[in-house]
């Protein structure tokens, strides 16, 4: 049996090997094919078609170790860190505690950020909001969220995440790419490299930036949060603009066809095989690939992002907002198009959740821009046969703190960042709905039962999507990289179904 026609990995390596390179590496080629025939994760071509079928994809994708629960990711990244507190983690305690300082027996000297570390107390701001709990599992949902209520039963909270990070740049890109420092692939960019695409005319991964009604403070999003790392450049995010056209130069000029446009393609293609010819670089060919795609997006892209075609019951269901471009609502349904279409991996981002003020002129615009809108697209996916394959994950990178940021009144208050507890919650995709994992101390401060970290988090999500995160890694610079990092890292069996 050839290698070559059993591993996908083996058949790149042959695929951009050039003469010169082969005989180069000779010496130590046939044993590393020969070791490589012997690895049990080899698979038959029936094997591969098998594969294939489970993720809905070709069978040269890398695939998953086991059938996965989810083939389609939708991720809503608030960013800024919302607080768990006013939303979600309901502690009807805290009344009694308004104004009183946070006890030093629940710091415990934990870290501070510069924000609040020079006040000289820490005075207890409890929720201005009501809470009822709704759903089979009584799930307490806070009044600023009416539309998310009445869907607890389709949700798995987990509200004991926590972090080790403390500012904004390093915590969005810890939950994004599980390390704190830049340059590591991004979750999207993992299930873009394990499992591939659904659709050869448009992106494999693709991100959407929703602009906030409230944009008293917002952060800054770079393009390196979806980077694809060490992974080949293809599995990069393709950001999608919330204005204009969606990509940037996706039409052709005046005065040029399509014909011109291909003729000038099949052009640079033949310059840049001369160039991987005398320097060999692989990405040359992930440059080649992108380019024929971004053809392909020239008819498949004006389509997708045009939401005419939608029925008057699905712009209700998604309320008035969804009829502005850039919005939270927008985009949701813009989401759902998406991996209606193929697209594997959507990331959305929404702004201005760093309410270090203001809570009481903020969070409500933050909770109505989201509520409606994330009942809209769960109900839609379930409606349409999609919403078991497809995971929809909703959360920040961060808490808030139960003490006030600055001034203090019965009326408003602020809240720092806190890395030791937060909520987030997943829908479909295998995860297990009417779910409520975890429970902090009534200060919504500490973790009392059922931690999950970061990593816990990541390697959760990549069992749904088929992957044992221990051995779904990729070699650079002499280690066997993984989205999980070397420290344990956990299943939380309890979220998946």
């Amino acid at each position: 049996m050839n290698p070559f026609d059993s591993h996908p990995l083996l058949q790149d390596y042959a695929r951009y090997e050039t003469r010169r390179q082969f005989f180069k590496r000779g010496a130590s080629f046939m044993g590393t094919a020969a070791l490589a025939m012997l690895a049990p994760q080899l698979l038959t071509a029936n094997q591969k078609k098998a594969v294939a079928a489970a993720i809905g994809g070709k069978p040269q994708a890398l695939g998953p170790h086991f059938a996965p629960k989810a083939k389609s990711v939708i991720y809503l990244h608030m960013v800024g860190g919302p607080p768990q507190m006013d939303m979600f983690d309901y502690k009807p305690v805290m009344n009694e505690w308004f104004d009183k300082d946070l006890p030093e027996s629940i710091r415990m000297g934990q870290r501070l950020t510069t924000m609040t570390s020079g006040q000289s107390r820490f005075p207890i701001a409890p929720s201005l909001y009501k809470f009822k709990q709704h759903g089979k599992a009584g799930m307490w949902v806070s009044e600023l969220l009416p539309w998310t209520a009445k869907m607890v039963d389709d949700m798995c909270f987990i509200r004991s995440m926590h972090t080790e990070a403390i500012n904004h740049e390093p915590a969005i890109t810890y939950i994004q790419t599980g390390n704190q420092n830049t340059g590591r692939p991004c979750l999207g960019s993992w299930a873009s490299y394990g499992l591939g695409s659904m659709n050869e005319n448009l992106p494999t991964f693709v991100v959407l930036v929703a602009k906030p009604t409230n944009t008293e403070q917002i952060q800054a999003i770079s393009a390196r949060l979806w980077s694809s790392g060490y992974l080949p450049g293809e599995h990069a995010g393709v950001a999608f603009r919330s204005g204009g056209d969606p990509i940037l130069f996706i039409n052709n000029p005046n005065g040029v066809s399509s014909s011109v446009r291909r003729k000038t393609l099949d052009g640079l293609r033949a310059l840049n095989e001369i160039n991987y010819k005398i320097v060999g670089d692989p990405e040359t060919h992930t440059r080649i690939q992108q380019y024929e795609l971004a053809f392909r997006m020239q008819s498949s892209v004006p389509e997708l992002t045009d939401l005419g075609s939608e029925s008057e019951a699905t712009n209700k269901l998604y309320g008035d907002e969804v009829k502005k471009p850039g919005s939270f609502a927008h985009t949701a349904l813009l989401s759902r198009r998406m991996v209606e279409r193929g697209v594997r991996f959507v990331q959305v981002y929404l702004n201005n959740w760093d309410t270090h003020a203001n809570v009481a002129g903020r969070l409500p615009m933050q909770c109505k821009d989201i509520d409606q809108a994330c009942y809209a697209l769960i109900q839609d996916l379930k409606q349409r046969g999609l919403l078991d394959s497809t995971l929809v994950v909703w959360g920040g990178e961060f808490g808030r703190t139960i003490y006030s940021q600055g001034g203090l009144s019965k009326e408003n208050y602020g809240r720092d960042h806190h890395p030791r507890c937060f909520t987030m919650w997943m829908a479909g995709g295998g995860s297990k709905p009417g779910t409520i994992y975890g429970e902090t101390d009534e200060f919504s401060y500490n973790i009392v039962r059922d931690p999950v970290h970061i990593h816990d988090f990541h390697a959760t999500v990549m069992n749904l999507l088929g992957f044992d995160h221990e051995k779904f890694s990729f070699r650079f610079q002499g280690l066997d990289q993984k989205l999980t990092g070397v420290e344990p890292a956990h299943v939380i069996r309890d979220l998946i179904v």
